[in-house]
């Protein structure tokens, strides 16, 4: 039933899998008279859906097979199991809240608390979260006001209903209102908001680099001259931003002289975002640079918050004496983390808020002090394969343009590059796996959202709270 929950993620998309499978666990777990057994029903549950929502984790580890390969199995199964061990968490303590329904109400609440704080313990993995099952539907407007949390509070909540009241039926027709209150919802701020286009228009590039070759040294004029000649392409319209994916330039930034001036040159006078990796102080980093006007480095993010195992491993040093390094990492420890996120300021566009692949799917990083106008990514998902992985990080983009209401835009080594408004719609993209560039114009921010505001407080706020109430509830009922 977990496995069949997990059908609700991009690319499939069924939403009422997701509820028919939660149904059947909380089902399950209203019988459960142990903790051991709730707990068990949790973790069985977790790793079904984590196996299939993640089962695109392999990919990075085929790219290179004779070196990578035999970590393959071991990361899907550490990764589901291991992330499994949330929803059992969860189960375990739902069930010291009493047998029956009190243990399914008890558990829906602890299980949304547990999820949020997966996108936290040990740097957070918030990926598949089980409210992004609502992205692309009405109901996912209600992640301006409560992120992720919130569509993962509603998604249970309609689940567990017709476990919490003494009769199915009336469990049934509450969770169907719920449902029909959150889509309600959604229809209602989609029709209701007019988003703005400002008059500024940016080009995307999507090169699409296979990662096998990508490093290549026999392909990387290749797909240099490709990204070059796209940008060179002569526009209908004024352009006041080039971007270019993720190490769109193969070649290390401090020994990059030569190539700068012909990025300069195909940009004729647009500014031009591109990512590569640089070297500072004696530590390679993930960078994003922004070229101006004049062909000049105005400006350069380093990517602050790395993928583990990915662009660095723990006890790098160490663990590479014994031949083992991050799939990314240039030597045994990997890439530096940079100090932060920051705005850049792009001519024309104003402040832009840049992130890194990985870095989009945590929220909290998208909240500044000073509001930006415009998100722009910049990723490499030739990493997750072509079935799940660069869906589901497209759809995560979509989401965090609607908790933030700001546009996104993002080019993609292989897609999907997109440009999403403030409401989550992708007004233009390219395809995957297909070389290519779109032209199109940039929407306009809506004023802040309360989740750009306050986060996921006011969710954890009424999580405690319900869990105090359950807890009172559940006392009066024993006397």
């Amino acid at each position: 039933m977990g496995a069949v929950a997990a059908l609700g993620q991009a690319p499939w998309s069924i939403w009422p899998a997701t509820l028919f499978g939660f149904l059947v666990i909380f089902w399950l777990l209203g019988a459960a008279r142990s903790l051991r057994r709730a707990a068990w029903i949790g973790w069985a549950a977790g790793t079904g859906y984590f196996a299939i929502a993640l089962f695109w984790i392999v990919e990075p580890f085929l790219v290179d097979i004779a070196r990578h390969g035999w970590m393959a199995p071991f990361a899907l199964v550490f990764m589901a199991g291991g992330f499994a061990l949330f929803w059992g968490a969860a189960f375990a303590l739902g069930h010291w809240f009493g047998g029956g329904r009190w243990q399914v109400l008890a558990a829906m609440l602890w299980l949304a608390a547990f999820e949020m704080l997966r996108g936290v313990v040990l740097t957070g993995f918030p990926w598949a979260t089980i409210g992004h099952v609502w992205i692309g539907a009405p109901p996912a407007q209600l992640a301006a006001w409560g992120g992720a949390g919130a569509l993962t509070l509603l998604t249970l909540m309609i689940a567990a209903a017709p476990m919490m009241l003494p009769r199915p039926v009336a469990g049934v027709l509450a969770g169907a209102a719920v449902l029909a209150l959150g889509w309600g919802f959604g229809e209602a701020r989609l029709s209701s908001i007019d988003v703005a286009m400002t008059d500024h228009t940016v080009r995307v590039v999507q090169p699409n680099a296979p990662q096998h070759q990508k490093w290549d040294p026999a392909y990387i004029e290749t797909f240099l001259r490709r990204q070059l000649a796209m940008t060179a392409e002569p526009a209908e319209t004024p352009l006041d931003l080039v971007i270019w994916p993720e190490t769109s330039v193969a070649t290390r930034l401090d020994h990059a002289e030569q190539i700068v001036p012909a990025l300069a040159l195909a940009a004729d006078g647009v500014p031009l975002i591109f990512g590569g990796n640089d070297l500072v102080d004696g530590t390679y980093r993930n960078t994003m640079v922004l070229l101006d006007g004049a062909g000049e480095v105005a400006a350069r993010y380093h990517k602050h918050h790395l993928v583990p195992f990915g662009e660095y491993i723990p006890l790098g040093d160490f663990l590479s004496d014994l031949g083992i390094a991050g799939m990314a990492a240039r030597d045994g420890a990997g890439f530096g983390a940079g100090p932060g996120p920051v705005l850049l300021d792009v001519p024309a566009l104003g402040k832009v808020l840049p992130l890194i692949c990985y870095e989009l799917i945590f929220p909290r990083h998208l909240r500044s002090a000073e509001r930006p106008d415009l998100i722009v990514q910049i990723t490499n998902d030739a990493w997750f394969g072509e079935i799940s992985g660069p869906y589901q990080h497209l759809a995560q983009a979509r989401l965090r343009a609607v908790e933030q209401g700001l546009g996104l835009i993002r080019s993609a080594n292989t897609g999907v590059s997109a440009v999403i408004d403030p409401l989550g719609r992708v007004l233009k993209d390219t395809p995957l796996n297909e070389a290519g560039y779109f032209d199109a114009g940039v929407p306009a921010a809506l004023p802040a959202t309360l989740y750009a505001k306050t986060g996921d407080l006011p969710v954890w706020g009424a999580i405690i709270l319900l869990l105090v109430g359950v807890s009172a509830a559940r006392k009066r009922a024993d006397h």
